[in-house]
């Protein structure tokens, strides 16, 4: 059995036969080919899965795709143009937050959400919002550090709100 699905895939309304136990991440990875939502834990734990759904972060592994019908679903490769995900993709790259990358489209998802959501956020509250996001690689230093660096930028005016 299978259930009918509509949703809005990174800006383009797509319509899906899902089985009612099919994840998100699987449906986004094996039926829409989007590749960049990784798979770590498959428990919610680890975040490499985080993709936007309405706008708000969530794990795309332990939501199911039929949950998903009617909503807006972004992932890693729906950012296009935005210009904060420009500004965190540079900051990212110039403090050194990238080693393997694995667990990075989940960071960049959930950076994109503190930079938009938490104008004003220090160090401390940056931890806080990424302690559901895993890194074995980084020490999250240069997460951080890439993170407080777009907040002052925009802080300081020098990209436009998104």
């Amino acid at each position: 059995m299978t259930l009918p699905i509509t949703l809005t895939l990174n800006g383009e309304t797509r319509s899906a036969q899902v089985e009612p136990r099919c994840s998100l991440a699987d449906h986004l990875r094996e039926t829409e080919g989007l590749t960049g939502t990784h798979l770590g834990c498959e428990h919610g734990v680890c975040g490499a899965c985080t993709v936007m759904i309405d706008g708000a972060p969530a794990r795309s592994c332990i939501t199911l795709a039929a949950a998903c019908d009617g909503r807006a679903v972004r992932t890693i490769e729906g950012w296009g143009d935005d210009p904060v995900m420009a500004q965190l993709r540079e900051a990212f790259s110039q403090e050194h937050a990238l080693q393997c990358g694995y667990c990075t489209p989940g960071m960049l998802a959930t950076a994109h959400d503190i930079v938009t959501r938490l104008p004003e956020a220090d160090a401390d509250r940056i931890r806080l919002e990424l302690a559901g996001n895993l890194c074995r690689c980084t020490g999250y230093r240069g997460i951080v550090l890439a993170i407080q660096r777009v907040l002052a930028q925009r802080r300081a005016g020098a990209v436009d709100a998104a």
